[in-house]
């Protein structure tokens, strides 16, 4: 899921991996606060507390785009999905990326908002908190080693830790 972002970045030792964490969150707004608990377990577990106030604005921003702008529409098919939004959280030795998957395969667009506009500048938020900060689609797979239409998208923020 995440080969494009490492891709970009030079190479890592994958000994220096330390750590994942996975958190399915629900098609709710009432999920951003869920997103903000699960990140400050996860950076406590990780002896990483001192990067929470950063890291817990950028998850907000990335899951509050993802419900606002990615969430299945009612004429969505039924039958078994995959959950609508999931954040990733994953540690290098000097390095924590946070990645939130969606179903959309709409690319976030950074705006320029209004000053008396309350909402609109989530992706300056994540710019100005993060090191760095990319999206690339998933891929849908049909079978092995066949890929098709894009199956939602990934958007991640990176840290030096």
């Amino acid at each position: 899921m995440l080969a494009p972002l490492r891709r970009s970045l030079p190479p890592i030792d994958p000994s220096a991996v330390s750590g994942s964490a996975i958190c399915t969150l629900p098609a709710c707004f009432e999920a951003v606060g869920g997103a903000r608990r699960f990140t400050r377990t996860t950076l406590n577990g990780w002896g990483l507390t001192e990067c929470f106030d950063d890291v817990a604005l950028v998850v907000s921003e990335l899951v509050t785009n993802a419900l606002r702008h990615a969430l299945p529409t009612d004429d969505a098919p039924d039958g078994p999905q995959d959950p609508p939004v999931r954040l990733h959280l994953m540690r290098w030795s000097s390095r924590l990326v946070c990645a939130v998957r969606d179903h959309s395969q709409e690319s976030p667009v950074a705006s320029q908002a209004p000053d008396n506009a309350e909402s609109g500048r989530g992706l300056f938020l994540v710019e100005s908190f993060s090191d760095s900060w990319g999206w690339h689609p998933v891929p849908e797979v049909d079978g092995p080693g066949t890929m098709t239409t894009s199956h939602g998208k990934v958007v991640w923020a990176l840290f030096r830790v």
